[in-house]
């Protein structure tokens, strides 16, 4: 399940359990028009208690990672585990934005990071 925020520039989501279609049905649509609206974005995704993509959905995240990786202007990825800062190990050289991990206790601080300049 995805919850989603948003404002002018920035989109921050929240991820629980397993994230599907129905998830990036949501998701993709707002991100495009905010692309669309400012050429660059700043992402904060916050993972809890996640426990990854369906096939489809990763499939779905990668494609518009490797499109878009120009518009993407800082993404604050916040996790609990071990594996969630991999991955944003594993995202950095398919993309242009400043990328940091936060562990979950620093969510606050990524959002400040996300919201300055």
């Amino acid at each position: 399940m995805i919850q989603i925020e948003e404002n002018i520039d920035k989109i921050y989501m929240v991820a629980t359990g397993k994230l599907d279609d129905t998830d990036y049905d949501k998701m993709l649509p707002l991100l495009w028009q905010k692309i669309e609206q400012h050429e660059q974005i700043s992402w904060y995704f916050e993972m809890q208690d996640f426990e990854g993509w369906s096939a489809s959905a990763l499939w779905r995240d990668a494609k518009f990672d490797l499109k878009n990786k120009e518009h993407l202007k800082k993404v604050a990825i916040v996790g609990q585990k071990k594996w969630h800062e991999l991955m944003t190990d594993i995202m950095k050289p398919f993309t242009d934005a400043d990328i940091r991990y936060f562990d979950e206790e620093e969510a606050e601080e990524a959002r400040e990071w996300i919201n300055s300049k």
